[in-house]
């Protein structure tokens, strides 16, 4: 596994194929106030590239056409947060978006742990450490711990959409996974212009 950490930007010619694994790192959980520091990706080869965002620099025109580019899925774990504060500081739509969040939600009724720790554990019987989980993010310098844990984060997607899409298969509920990953940019839309806590469904 090697990490490879740029500043503002993906450098041209960098590929990742048909799938690639998205990650972010902020500075809190609300997008309005919190604000996005890095950005990881990673091809499932093992390698990971983290774009490194200073304060109000968010001109990054070679990964917003990899965000955008209908060819490559976006492939998250929990992409309605990721999905939003993409949008509002990159100002793109992410698509087209697999999340193993909302795939694990639908085939493993058996548990309420759909966490990417319990998903790595079960269903790939890898631990993942979480100690850099609340870190500064904004930090100039990041620590070779922090950058390996933000790696972790991606490194593991590819596997696990793998294994979520047969249990989606062999459940039936391949429609609907697709169905809720197609309405994810309207979510995040809606997170961000203030029904994030309301759920506009109900009666």
């Amino acid at each position: 596994m090697a990490n490879h950490l740029y500043q503002g930007d993906l450098p041209d010619g960098l590929s990742f194929g048909s799938m690639v694994a998205v990650d972010s790192e902020t500075m809190g959980l609300d997008p309005h106030r919190d604000r996005l520091c890095l950005i990881q990706l990673s091809a499932g080869d093992g390698d990971c590239h983290l774009v490194q965002f200073a304060q109000g620099a968010y001109q990054a025109p070679n990964l917003t056409t990899l965000l955008t580019d209908p060819a490559v899925t976006k492939l998250f774990h929990y992409a309605r947060f990721d999905v939003a504060m993409i949008k509002r500081y990159l100002n793109v739509d992410c698509a087209p978006i697999y999340c193993t969040k909302i795939a694990s939600k639908l085939v493993r009724t058996y548990t309420d742990r759909h966490g990417l720790k319990d998903l790595c554990r079960e269903l790939l019987g890898v631990d993942l450490s979480k100690q850099q989980q609340s870190s500064d993010w904004g930090a100039a310098d990041l620590s070779p711990q922090q950058l390996d844990y933000a790696a972790n984060d991606v490194l593991h997607l590819h596997r696990l959409h793998a294994v979520l899409q047969d249990m989606l298969a062999r459940e039936g509920r391949s429609h609907l996974a697709q169905a809720c990953f197609d309405f994810l940019p309207s979510r995040a839309e809606l997170d961000l212009g203030g029904w994030s806590t309301m759920d506009i469904f109900s009666h």
